[in-house]
C-alpha cells in the first residue's frame, strides 16, 4: 500500500516532535510533503528532516492551502485560537484532519468543526492521545468485561508538576486564557475526555471551583526584578529562577522556547522572551488549581482535581465499581484491579511506552491512518463527534467556576450554543 501524504500546519513541539516523526519511523505509511509555520527555524528544521523542496515550505496555512489539494491529510498543530480556520478550510478541500487538542477555545467553533467534517465526509480526529495508551485502553477493557461491576465513581488527579506549571502555564504559550484557552480546556480537556471515555455514559451535570492562587504579583519576593537575570535577591532560594532552572536541571525545557541550546542562546532568550520573566510578574491568568464534579446519566459520579503544586507530572486514578476497584498511576505504568468477592488483587504492568504521552502520540497517528482506510465503518475513538462532548464538559466546568460553582446542565449548555442563544 502506498504511503499517505500529509501536510504539517504548525511545526512546534506537538506537530514537529510528536506527530510528524511517525513519517520518519514508518515512511511506508506516511510522508510529510509540505509544512507551514511562521517561524523560520522551525520551518527549516522540518524542511531538512523531511527533505522538502523550498516551494513546499510556507510561512502561513493560508499559503499552503492555496492552489489545490497537496496531500491526503492535514496535521494541524497551530496555537489553540488558530485551529478553527485552517481546519474548516482543509475539510472543505477534502483533507482528512488530525487536529491537536483542544479543538477551539470557542464552543460554537467546536460544534461547527464537527458539523463540517460530517458534511464533507472527512475524518476529523482530535488528539486525545490518552485514549490510545495501553494504560487507559486496558482500564477501559477491564470495565467493559464487567470485572469491577457497574462504575459508581471515578476520582482522577492530574499532577501538573510545579516546574511544568511555571514553564507552560505561567511563562509559556498557555499562560493567558484570552491568548490561548482556559486551563481546564488546554491542559485538562485530556482529563474530561478520558473520564468520558472510561465512564462510557453521558455526563449530565457539572460544577467546578478553582483559582489562580500563587503565581500573582502580590506574592513576588521583595525587591524581585521583572526579569530573573536582572539581579534577583532570592535567586538562590526561588525554585523558579529562570537562570538557575533553564541553565541547570530544566535545560531540556529550554528546547521548547529557543532553537539555540548553547548557554549563550538560552541566556539571550531569557533576556528577550517571557521565559525569563519572574513568575510572579508575568502576563498569566489561568488557574493553578481546579476541581470539577460530574454527574452521569445513571447517577454515577466523577471528581477531577488539577494542581500545579505537585512534585511529579502524572495522572492518578481510582475507579470504584460495585464488584471491585481499579487504581493506577501513569508514572508507575501499571494498574491494580481488586475483586471485592475473592479479595484478590491483580497487578497489570505495561511495557515501556514508545513515544510521548505513554505511547499515545505514536499510536494515535497509526490509528488515524487506519481509520481513514476504513472511514464510515465505525466511529473513530477520538473523532470530532466523540470529542465534542468532553469539550463541552470542559467549557461547562469553566462556566461553573466563573459563576461560583453553579451547576451546569450539559445538554442545556450545548443547545444554547448550537441554537445561537449564546454567541
Amino acid at each position: 500500500m502506498q504511503a499517505k501524504k500529509a501536510v504539517l500546519i504548525g511545526a512546534g513541539d506537538r506537530g514537529a516532535r510528536a506527530y510528524a516523526p511517525y513519517a520518519l519511523n514508518y515512511p511506508n505509511e506516511l510522508q510529510i510533503v509540505a509544512v507551514a509555520d511562521p517561524n523560520d527555524e522551525r520551518r527549516n528544521r522540518v524542511k531538512v528532516e523531511y527533505e522538502l523542496e523550498e516551494d513546499a515550505c510556507y510561512t502561513s496555512w493560508e499559503e499552503l492551502l492555496q492552489g489545490g489539494k497537496k496531500a491526503d491529510i492535514a496535521i494541524i498543530c497551530t496555537l489553540d485560537r488558530f485551529h478553527y480556520e485552517p481546519t474548516i478550510k482543509a475539510l472543505e478541500m477534502g483533507y482528512h484532519v488530525l487536529l491537536e487538542k483542544p479543538m477551539s477555545p470557542d464552543p460554537k467553533e467546536c460544534i461547527e468543526m464537527e458539523v463540517t467534517a460530517a458534511k464533507y465526509n472527512r475524518q476529523l480526529t482530535i488528539c486525545h492521545v490518552l485514549r490510545y495508551t495501553e494504560f487507559w485502553s486496558t482500564i477501559k477493557q477491564v470495565i467493559a468485561r464487567g470485572d469491577i461491576g457497574q462504575v459508581a465513581s471515578i476520582q482522577l488527579n492530574e499532577n501538573v508538576e510545579i516546574m511544568h506549571m511555571s514553564h507552560s502555564f505561567v511563562r509559556g504559550n498557555w499562560s493567558n486564557k484570552e491568548k490561548s484557552s482556559p486551563m481546564i480546556l488546554q491542559k485538562s480537556c485530556h482529563d474530561m475526555d478520558i473520564i468520558n471515555f472510561v465512564m462510557g455514559k453521558k455526563c449530565e451535570r457539572i460544577s467546578s471551583y478553582g483559582s489562580l492562587m500563587h503565581f500573582r504579583k502580590e506574592n513576588k519576593p521583595e525587591g524581585a526584578p521583572k526579569r530573573c537575570l536582572e539581579g534577583c535577591p532570592v535567586e538562590l532560594e526561588c525554585p523558579f529562577h529562570a537562570g538557575r532552572y533553564y541553565l541547570g536541571e530544566g535545560r531540556g525545557w529550554a528546547k521548547k522556547f529557543t532553537e539555540d541550546h548553547t548557554n549563550e542562546g538560552i541566556i539571550k532568550a531569557l533576556n528577550e522572551t517571557d521565559y525569563g520573566k519572574c513568575v510572579y510578574q508575568s502576563d498569566n491568568n489561568v488557574v493553578d488549581h481546579q476541581v470539577v464534579n460530574m454527574e452521569f446519566e445513571d447517577g454515577a459520579t466523577a471528581t477531577f482535581s488539577m494542581s500545579g503544586f505537585t512534585r511529579e507530572q502524572t495522572r492518578m486514578v481510582q475507579i470504584m465499581g460495585t464488584k471491585g476497584e481499579i487504581r493506577g498511576n501513569m508514572a508507575e505504568n501499571q494498574i491494580s484491579v481488586y475483586d471485592f468477592s475473592s479479595k484478590q488483587e491483580s497487578i497489570i504492568k505495561f511495557s515501556k511506552p514508545v513515544g510521548g504521552h505513554g505511547g499515545g502520540d505514536n499510536n494515535i497517528v497509526r490509528t488515524f491512518l487506519h481509520d481513514i482506510d476504513h472511514y464510515g465503518e465505525q466511529e473513530s475513538i477520538s473523532s470530532a463527534a466523540t470529542s465534542l462532548r468532553s469539550h463541552l464538559m470542559a467549557f461547562a466546568a469553566e462556566e461553573s467556576r466563573l459563576n461560583h460553582g453553579q451547576s451546569i446542565h450539559i445538554d442545556d449548555f450545548y443547545s444554547a450554543y448550537a441554537t445561537g442563544a449564546i454567541k
